[in-house]
């Protein structure tokens, strides 16, 4: 009989990818807002944001950008971020494409590390979300400190990266 030494190893993989999931993410573009697609008016745009239905965001991680290149002064991201506050959302300065980035990071930020003390741990390699080199980097120096060892990849094939 041949013996699964993966199946039965002490091996704890990490799946950023379904962490993840439990971290929303939302979008809001301040595009729509300009005045002839090039700037911002500021009593249009304090009208805009004092009106906005903020329960599409309510604790989520929001992504804040404006996808036309325009002036955009840096008090407009802050009355928006502030007016999302409201409902606990965590504003970012970021394009969409960096919003599975954001929500990787949050989740790392509130890792119980506990159940990796002492733990060898495997960072899944393949994933279906659009992760910069940024949240491997985090994590990888959030669990140093209390895994026993740290790879990278998958189960059956790993990158060994911290050996305690």
């Amino acid at each position: 009989m041949i013996e699964n030494k993966v199946a039965n190893s002490k091996l704890i993989t990490l799946d950023i990818a379904e962490e993840v999931e439990a971290f929303a993410g939302a979008t809001i573009d301040i595009a729509p807002q300009l005045w002839q697609g090039i700037a911002l008016k500021e009593k249009d745009f304090r009208e805009f944001v004092s009106a906005l239905d903020t329960s599409n965001f309510e604790n989520k991680i929001v992504a804040i950008y404006c996808s036309v290149d325009a002036i955009i002064p840096v008090w407009a991201y802050m009355l928006l971020s502030l007016k999302l506050s409201e409902v606990n959302a965590q504003c970012h300065f970021s394009s969409p494409e960096n919003l599975d980035t954001l929500r990787a990071l949050a989740f790392i930020q509130q890792l119980d590390l506990s159940k990796f003390q002492d733990k060898n741990v495997v960072v899944k390699g393949c994933t279906s979300l659009r992760l910069t080199e940024e949240v491997y980097i985090q994590l990888s120096q959030k669990l140093q400190p209390v895994s026993n060892r740290i790879m990278y990849g998958e189960p059956c094939s790993t990158v060994p990266l911290f050996k305690r």
